[in-house]
């Protein structure tokens, strides 16, 4: 196995955890001597989603994605999305007898239903349609295993995540950060509905709230909420910066599969406060003294404040996009064995 495809809708300038997942993979791969091929929408005119403008949707015939994929003559392929790029590559690799693996990274389903009146159970005929395809679906945690798996999706396999440790770790903390009063509860990550962020900026805390971030509820919050400040977004060491002041990392999403952004606050020595849901309880169940999980979010933030800095930096120092990567291409490995059919077989002989 030399050379690995990756078909993904999901890529730069957008700034999301399936993007980090996948370019931190990557990465990981090639160090590991795997060489990869990207096939992302930089290629492709793209148009912006409905109701979310910051993601763009390529516009690509069969034909122009097909010659993307043989250019890079693969000897397998991933699709990490199920977008437009996504549905031709699988589309071609079933034309061609090339087995594929496929990534659920986002719950899309919740997330279509709450903005278009479509009922979820055709969206997960759709999945299930997608995912059962291909020859893995890799997931992040146990409990959306568990929850496809009861939603017919087969062939499942774990696929964790990891956290860049060399930009994410504690740094003195300042007086006043952001000229706020302490006790800091900071949520990182994109501002729009599916993220719950009211259920986090009604409640009554002391000290401030910080949303770092930007998406398509900002404008409407921003107003909505006066006294919390949005910094907009912030990448590289600003955002390592920003982690490593809060005092309290608030998750409040309720349909993520996974949470990256718990992992860099836990890297940053925060301890995170968090619905007891799906992505929070599977990082951050066993682990009460780096972590607050309550249905009750306030007095989840309330009891995060007496939870260890160092426990949380210790849990985080579990994780690592080297492990996470190996997983990824044991995953590959174990479907390539078990009957690959490489479509350039003769040709790369």
């Amino acid at each position: 196995m030399t050379r690995i495809t990756i078909v993904t809708d999901a890529w730069h300038p957008q700034v999301n955890g399936v993007v980090r997942s996948i370019e931190n993979t990557n990465a990981e791969l090639e160090r590991m001597g795997v060489e990869v091929c990207m096939v992302t929408p930089q290629s492709f005119h793209s148009v912006p989603c409905p109701t979310y403008p910051e993601i763009r949707l390529s516009v690509a015939g069969y034909r122009r994605v097909s010659r993307e994929i043989e250019k890079s003559q693969p000897s397998y392929v991933h699709i990490a999305t199920e977008g437009p790029l996504g549905f031709m590559a699988r589309r071609w690799c079933i034309k061609h007898g090339m087995r594929f693996s496929t990534s659920y990274h986002t719950r899309f389903p919740e997330y279509v239903a709450a903005r278009f009146p479509i009922p979820e159970s055709w969206l997960y005929a759709f999945v299930r349609w997608f995912h059962n395809g291909g020859s893995t679906c890799m997931v992040a945690t146990p409990s959306l295993q568990k929850e496809l798996n009861a939603r017919g999706v087969k062939n499942l396999k774990r696929w964790s995540r990891g956290i860049d440790a060399a930009l994410f770790y504690p740094r003195e903390k300042v007086v006043r950060p952001f000229d706020l009063p302490r006790p800091i509860f900071m949520t990182v990550g994109r501002v729009s509905v599916e993220k719950n962020l009211p259920e986090f900026l009604d409640l009554d805390l002391p000290g401030s709230k910080v949303v770092v971030g930007d998406g398509p509820a900002r404008a409407e919050l921003q107003e909505k909420y006066p006294n919390v400040v949005f910094t907009g977004v912030k990448t590289g060491e600003d955002l390592a910066h920003a982690y490593a002041q809060a005092d309290v990392f608030v998750f409040p999403s309720k349909t993520d599969t996974f949470g990256n952004t718990i992992l860099e606050a836990l890297a940053s020595g925060v301890p995170v406060a968090a619905f007891p849901v799906m992505g929070p309880i599977d990082i951050l169940g066993d682990h009460p003294r780096a972590s607050a999980l309550n249905n009750d979010l306030r007095q989840a933030c309330l009891n995060a404040l007496d939870c260890s800095p160092e426990a949380a930096l210790a849990l985080s120092r579990t994780y690592s996009w080297e492990k996470a990567s190996r997983q990824f291409l044991d995953n590959v490995t174990s479907a390539a064995s078990n009957g690959l059919q490489n479509f350039y077989a003769t040709s790369t002989a």
